[in-house]
This record gives structure tokens, C-alpha cells and sequence, in this order.
């Protein structure tokens, strides 16, 4: 395992979770502090390298951003606000939509008056919501903030995200180059933000969260969008009934995502798109149909804006929703896949290899992860999967993913959870895990090796139709695995390591359409050393 020294640290001491923070001081007029990088070590472990991630740490995000004394609030542009008559879809009482008639403000222009003319907004709570018909837009060095019970939502049809900054860039043919003008030193803050998405199936005709109704960049789809930015922090909002992803970042170094309720939501809670490197994402919890938490490295060149790398990043104080309901892909399948609004309580980690469409390559593996206090959650992915709306011929990791040095600690689990690992990997550390729940017989912590799941296009009648939802030919190697400090309810002896660990190998189903799935060949390869 590689050894690696502190740089570019500065004014720093330990805090209590064995962080390394910056001390605090004034602010320099116009400047921001830049972030501090870190590595965290185990002394347990005398010293040896268990855990390698990057602390960002904002100034603004330690103490109050200071503003001239002229800065103005936004009921001085409350004349720019407009007045509206729109219809939305709600539930009844018994389940059924109906058909509300609504009269609102509009606050687009006003609140972005405020942003463009002195960089900062704060949006006071109301006994009313306020309407977005657009994003509200962050130049670098913006500050939006928000009283915590302030309700912002997003004007039916409007079909885009509800707030980004303002240098947005798609890479979806080629790696991310050096420079991309990147939008540095935003800080969004506070509220409670919807694009209607009032049931499982109606979203009000907002289902993208695109960066603009015209000529939006390929592949984004937030409610708060942040690609191609540095030194930025979002912290302590709530995203409320909404399709898109909650927070979608990608191109992005020295991030913070600090505090973030998932209250309904249809898309992934953090999803970040690589490139993406030296940041926190921590005080996670609520109820999503999707992932709450996604490092997607590599993707879905139909989904994403940008591909790459993804590393130094720490996942910690992430709360799953109660309840055993598991989100499953539909079989209804007609374009994209729906959910059924049961929370899916997953992390999901995806590295590949992607090929662009001149047959160029590059590589976008995750590295230097720790995730820790995680509780909730059933299922950490980290398994490749091939475009299933495009067809694996189309869109797929040229090769098996790559992982280095994961770390995984303070694990609770109240019902038979798992890591699902069909990637090659070198440095899975798990430490510290409570199990609150009787243990099946079938149940192991770690799967190493390929899955096999048949997705019935069509229904039961075609089965021509069917395709493989993962890759289960491939085979994949995982070296420097640790297992520690695993407790279960009503077991007083150490969990043998043939528990803890089951390492896959697969077999093609002779019995398949009439049985499913139509397994593989594949097999997982463990090197004990």
C-alpha cells in the first residue's frame, strides 16, 4: 500500500473525530480560504495507512461571510416579482390525483436582480412559497442562503434545475481538459426546495432539472446543479418532492455537501460525476427512490456530463429511511425506468473505463474513499452495469472498474444489508459494524464476484425481449481485504471470516427463459495475502 505525507497543510490541529482542521481567522477581503488537504491515519494500526481522504474546508463555511453595509434584502426588488395563474397535480386523500388552480408569485427576476448586483441573496421564510420559472444562477464568489422553513418551488413545466452556477460545461465526448474556467467560492445555504414532484409517477412536468430551458447542457438534471466549480458548500437544505437529483455535482474539486434531508425525493440525494476530487459529503438522511449517495466515476454517456476520476473524498453521517421496502427496476420499462417510490437506502460507487466515440479511452476509477457512521442503508453497490436504455453494445465500461483504498467504518445495519463488489480492488477496509438483526443463513457483509438479473422488457410473454441488467461474464480480482470489528445481535463470539466474505463464481442457467436469471460465467478472485 502506498505511503503518502501531509502537503499543503496549513494552520492545522486534530479535532476530536481525528480530523485535521484549520484554525479560525479573519477572512481576506475578496478571498475565501483555499481548501486544506489531509490524510487521515490509524494509530491502532501503528500508524500504518488505513484511511486516505481530503478535508475541504471553506471559511464560509466556519464563519459569516462579511458584506457591505449597503447590501440590500429582496423585498427591495419585490416589484420585479410576477404574478401568475398556473394549474398543478396533487394527491387526495384516497390516493387519487387531482387538479389544484393556483395563483402565485413568481420570483425569478427579482431574486436574480439581487444576485447580480451584489452577489448575495437571503431568502426569508414566508407564510407563502415562492415560484421559480428558471434557475437562480451563482457567479463565482455568490452566496444564497435561506431561512431553514423558507419554501422555494419550481413553477410547473418549467423542466429545469433551481439553482446552478453559472459556468456549466458537458464533456460527454472527451476527458474534462485542464482548464474549464471553472466557477469557484459559492456557498448555497438553507431552505426548502421542490420541483412538485407530488407522487411517484407525477412530477408536474418537471422531470429533468436541466441547467436552462434552452440549450441546456447535456446531461445535467438537479435541483441544485454545480458542475465545473472549486471551493463550493452546500449546507443544511432540504430537498422536498423532486425528480431530479437533489444535489448534482460533477467536474468539481474541494466540495462540501453538509447537511441535507431527503424529504420524498425521486432521483439520488449527492449524485457527483467524475472528475471529482478532495471533498466531504456528510449529514445525509431521508427517503429517496434512488441512491442517496452516488459516486459515478464512470456512467451512462445518456446521463452524465462528464467522466472521470473520482477520489479523496469522505461519505460520512449518511441515515437511510426506515422500512424493508427496496426500490426495484420496473419491468414497465418503455424509455426509462420507473421507480415505485419505496425508498431504495443504497450507495453507489461505479468506476469503468469509458470509450468515447472515436474508440479513445479513458480510465475513471474511484480511489481514497472513506465512508463512515453510515446507518440505514442495505446495499453498497459497487458492481458494474452496462446502459441498459442504450444497449451494453452501445454503452458500456471498456473494461471491469477499478477501486483503491475504500474504507468503510462505524457501520450500523437493522436488517440484512451488504457490499456488493464486482470490480477489481486493492485496499476494502471494513471496521466496526453492528448488526442489529438475526443473521440468515444466506447473509454475508462483502460479495465479491459478477451478478446476474434478467430485466423482463415487455413482461412475462417475450422473453426475447429480456436482457442482463450487469455484467455477469466478467471477472474481477480484490487483494488487501480487511474485515474487523463485526458485532451481531445475540452472538457473543467472533463471525468466522466465511460469514463476513463470500467470493462469487458463476454458472450459466440451463434452465433459462423458464428460469431466471441467465447467470454467467464470471467469478470473483480473491487474493488473500
Amino acid at each position: 500500500m502506498n505511503r503518502h505525507r501531509f502537503h499543503d497543510v496549513r494552520s492545522r490541529y486534530p479535532a476530536s473525530d481525528g480530523l485535521v482542521r484549520p484554525h479560525a481567522r479573519p477572512l481576506s477581503a475578496g478571498r475565501p480560504w483555499r481548501y486544506v488537504k489531509c490524510m487521515c491515519r490509524s494509530s491502532e494500526q501503528g500508524g500504518r495507512l488505513v484511511a486516505l481522504f481530503s478535508v475541504a474546508v471553506l471559511a464560509l463555511s466556519l464563519a459569516p461571510r462579511l458584506r457591505a453595509a449597503e447590501d440590500r434584502p429582496l423585498s427591495d426588488f419585490a416589484h420585479l416579482v410576477q404574478r401568475a395563474n398556473w394549474t398543478e397535480q396533487w394527491p387526495t386523500a384516497a390516493g387519487e390525483m387531482e387538479t389544484r388552480d393556483v395563483s402565485g408569485e413568481i420570483w425569478t427576476g427579482a431574486m436574480q436582480a439581487v444576485l447580480n448586483e451584489q452577489g448575495t441573496l437571503h431568502i426569508p421564510a414566508r407564510a407563502e412559497p415562492y415560484y421559480l420559472d428558471g434557475p437562480l444562477v451563482l457567479k463565482s464568489g455568490g452566496r444564497l442562503t435561506a431561512d431553514g422553513d423558507a419554501v422555494i418551488r419550481l413553477k410547473p413545466g418549467t423542466n429545469t434545475c433551481m439553482v446552478r452556477n453559472a459556468h456549466v460545461v458537458s464533456f460527454v465526448d472527451r476527458p474534462v481538459p485542464k482548464s474549464t474556467q471553472p466557477d469557484q467560492d459559492i456557498v448555497i445555504e438553507g431552505g426548502i426546495w421542490t420541483t412538485l414532484a407530488t407522487s411517484h409517477r407525477e412530477r408536474n412536468g418537471n422531470r429533468v432539472g436541466a441547467s436552462a430551458q434552452a440549450n441546456p447542457v447535456f446531461g445535467t438534471a438537479g435541483v441544485i446543479l454545480l458542475h465545473n466549480v472549486r471551493n463550493v458548500v452546500v449546507r443544511n437544505i432540504t430537498v422536498r418532492q423532486s425528480g431530479p437529483h437533489a444535489i448534482h455535482l460533477g467536474n468539481a474539486r474541494n466540495f462540501t455537501v453538509d447537511g441535507l434531508v431527503l424529504d420524498d425525493t425521486q432521483r439520488c440525494g449527492v449524485q457527483v460525476e467524475g472528475p471529482a476530487s478532495e471533498g466531504v459529503i456528510r449529514r445525509i438522511r431521508g427517503r429517496s427512490a434512488d441512491d442517496v449517495v452516488a459516486l459515478n466515476a464512470w456512467d451512462w454517456k445518456n446521463y452524465a456530463p462528464s467522466f472521470g476520476p473520482i477520489h479523496h473524498v469522505l461519505i460520512e453521517a449518511v441515515q437511510g429511511s426506515a422500512g424493508d421496502e427496496q426500490t426495484p427496476l420496473g419491468r414497465d420499462y418503455a424509455g426509462s425506468f420507473h421507480h415505485d417510490g419505496a425508498p431504495e437506502n443504497a450507495i453507489r460507487m461505479l468506476p469503468g473505463v469509458k470509450q468515447f466515440h472515436d474508440g479513445t479511452t479513458l480510465d475513471c476509477p474511484i480511489h481514497d474513499i472513506t465512508l463512515r457512521d453510515i446507518s440505514g442503508i442495505r446495499e453498497f453497490k459497487m458492481y458494474d452495469q452496462p446502459n441498459l436504455e442504450l444497449g451494453r453494445e452501445n454503452d458500456a465500461s471498456a473494461s471491469i472498474g477499478t477501486f483503491r483504498n475504500i474504507r468503510f467504518e462505524k457501520l450500523r445495519f437493522d436488517r440484512p444489508s451488504m457490499i456488493e463488489l464486482h470490480a477489481n480492488a486493492d485496499g476494502i477496509t471494513i471496521e466496526d459494524v453492528t448488526l442489529n438483526h438475526p443473521l440468515p443463513a444466506d447473509w454475508h457483509l462483502l460479495r465479491i464476484g459478477p451478478k446476474s438479473q434478467t430485466l423482463r422488457l415487455g413482461g412475462d410473454a417475450d422473453p426475447t425481449r429480456w436482457t442482463e441488467i450487469f455484467s455477469p461474464d466478467r471477472n474481477c480480482t480484490v487483494r488487501n481485504v480487511r474485515v474487523s470489528k463485526v458485532r451481531a445481535t445475540g452472538i457473543d463470539h467472533p463471525i468466522p471470516v466465511d460469514r463476513h466474505i463470500k467470493v462469487i463464481e458463476l454458472s450459466l442457467n440451463p434452465d433459462y427463459p423458464q428460469t431466471t436469471p441467465r447467470g454467467g460465467t464470471g467469478k470473483g478472485i480473491w487474493i488473500r495475502e
